[in-house]
């Protein structure tokens, strides 16, 4: 059983009562908001680990809401999208979201879907405290901090500090990204690597997620996104991380040995 608490943001009590019903049957604890007002009173009360967000509330736009949530919050968010809402799909993934799901969904996608997200986000904090990783022990890359082109990301808390010092604000999603370029720099990566290594879906070639993830990356960490000089592009193979990547041990940190 599990302890993880879920909240379903869905306008329509159908499809609320559906997930809510199926997700506490699989052990999650579940709350429910059928617009954006209702949303932002659990989330600010209540520990919440990952976030389904219908892009279509009613009178509330689903996207600006993502927007705000991640503008605050680590917390994960799987966006659930129309059949044939390709750009929505497009942006959500752009402001962050960690997955999407098409209606009409299969319920027991849904399920797998959330798994997955949780499972590779690691995500055991509640929204209110989500910048920081809950880790008992850690292990020895993660008391590692990865210096590169005058930036340093710090695995064991998600963060990239800028050239100034201050916290760029990534997403799990985006870390993680980061994360695979930083363990194998000057390698060529395809767009299927990269999904199997961040724990994404199966890639397929008219599949954007990892481009517009790519995309979002670059405007965080590149000095001029347009040209980058970090992750470059390799024609009809993938991405590579073509800078000399520094792996420095956190002050004061104990690693676990084997």
């Amino acid at each position: 059983m599990t302890n993880q608490t879920i909240l379903v943001v869905e306008d329509e009590a159908k499809i609320r009562t559906l997930l809510r019903n199926v997700l506490e049957g699989e052990g999650f604890s579940v709350f429910e908001a059928g617009c954006a007002t209702e949303a932002w009173d659990i989330i600010k009360k209540s520990t919440v680990n990952l976030i389904t967000l219908d892009l279509h509330l009613g009178r509330d736009d689903g996207l600006q809401l993502a927007r705000d949530i991640r503008a605050q919050f680590r917390v994960p968010i799987v966006m659930v999208t129309g059949k044939d809402d390709v750009i929505d799909r497009v942006v959500g993934l752009e402001i962050g979201a960690d997955d999407y799901i098409a209606k009409p969904f299969h319920i027991r996608e849904v399920v797998a879907r959330i798994r997955s997200v949780l499972r590779r986000t690691e995500q055991s904090t509640p929204p209110e405290t989500a910048k920081e990783t809950a880790v008992s022990v850690l292990s020895e890359d993660e008391c590692l901090q990865f210096q590169f082109d005058g930036l340093i990301a710090i695995p064991d808390r998600l963060e990239l500090l800028d050239r100034s010092g201050a916290d760029c604000g990534l997403t799990s999603g985006d870390f993680r990204l980061l994360n695979v370029f930083l363990q194998r720099p000057k390698r060529v990566l395809s767009r299927d690597q990269l999904m199997d290594l961040t724990g994404g879906h199966q890639w397929s070639p008219l599949d954007r997620t990892i481009d517009n993830q790519i995309a979002r990356l670059r405007k965080k960490i590149e000095r001029e996104p347009s040209d980058p000089k970090l992750i470059k592009t390799v024609r009809g193979m993938g991405y590579t991380f073509a800078c000399d990547v520094q792996k420095v041990q956190q002050p004061g940190a104990s690693p676990k040995r084997a």
